[in-house]
């Protein structure tokens, strides 16, 4: 499903917390350009968000031990089947990676995430999904 970009009003995207600078990270690439950046803190919160809210884009981080970033891909999949989702993990295993696909995951990037990249691959999610330039 593509979306025009006059319909992309007010943009949100739902990442995973993390206890590293990781908001201050997004917040970086967000804010200047009007996005609005949700930050859930348990996989039930992130499921719940995206239940409630109009959410763009996921970012959800596979390592972490609140979040099973499978998991969740999964779950978002049975009810949000269309709804992008970026992956973050320190160690790109192959069977991880391999399910990631399966689970149509838009892009896995490795950690320390280098925000260059995340906002490369924003902006390509956004051009693909939305025909938005919004991360250019």
């Amino acid at each position: 499903m593509v979306y025009e970009p006059s319909k992309l009003e007010e943009i949100s995207v739902l990442a995973s917390e993390a206890d590293w600078a990781w908001p201050e990270a997004l917040q970086q690439i967000f804010q200047p350009r009007g996005v609005n950046l949700l930050m859930a803190q348990s996989a039930d919160e992130f499921i719940n968000v995206i239940g409630r809210r109009r959410i763009h884009t996921t970012i959800v981080d596979a390592d972490s031990e609140e979040f099973n970033g499978l998991v969740i891909v999964k779950i978002i999949r049975m009810n949000y089947p269309l709804l992008p989702c970026i992956m973050l993990m320190s160690e790109a295993k192959e069977t991880v990676l391999s399910e990631a696909l399966q689970l149509d995951v838009f892009s896995v990037i490795g950690k320390p995430v280098d925000m260059n990249i995340l906002q490369r691959q924003l902006n390509r999610l956004f051009l693909k999904m939305y025909k938005s330039d919004i991360f250019g």
